[in-house]
């Protein structure tokens, strides 16, 4: 299985730490939206696609970079990120990644997020929110989620 997980990640590196566990399970690379030949994604079995979560989306180079994308007639991905709000806000905060690779005609076989430090405007003051956020616990939870990702793409 030939995996490529693109992600972006900023201000503490919480969705980095997240996506190179994930790396770590399915064997892979990792690449930013903009480090990497987008022809690659045909060369692959599945496909990642994560950030924080800004706005409540995920960040604009991942939509510029799906925007310019061909069709891809149900090339697999999934989609993780890291937030403030954690696992209860995946439906809306994944909602408009989902819609522009379904609109891209991948087939999405998981969703993850956990949550992450925040420490920006007005809660850089108190210290921010989730403070060791990806926790270890998180992690253990991210390597659970790329297993099954694995089995998904065996027996499909």
């Amino acid at each position: 299985m030939k995996t490529l997980i693109i992600y972006k990640s900023i201000h503490h590196e919480n969705t980095k730490k997240v996506a190179e566990r994930m790396a770590s399970v399915l064997e892979t690379k990792l690449a930013g939206p903009n480090d990497f030949n987008p022809v690659e994604i045909s060369n692959h079995d599945l496909i990642g696609f994560g950030s924080g979560i800004y706005g409540a989306k995920h960040h604009k180079d991942l939509f510029d970079l799906v925007h310019n994308f061909p069709d891809f007639n149900g090339k697999k991905a999934f989609i993780f990120s890291t937030s403030g709000g954690g696992e209860k806000d995946i439906e809306k905060s994944h909602k408009k990644l989902r819609e522009k690779l379904k609109e891209k005609k991948f087939d999405i076989i998981g969703e993850f997020n956990c949550k992450g430090w925040v420490g920006l405007g007005p809660l850089k003051l108190i210290g921010g929110m989730n403070k060791g956020r990806p926790s270890e616990e998180d992690l253990k939870n991210v390597e659970s989620f790329a297993r099954e990702l694995k089995k998904k793409i065996v027996l499909s």
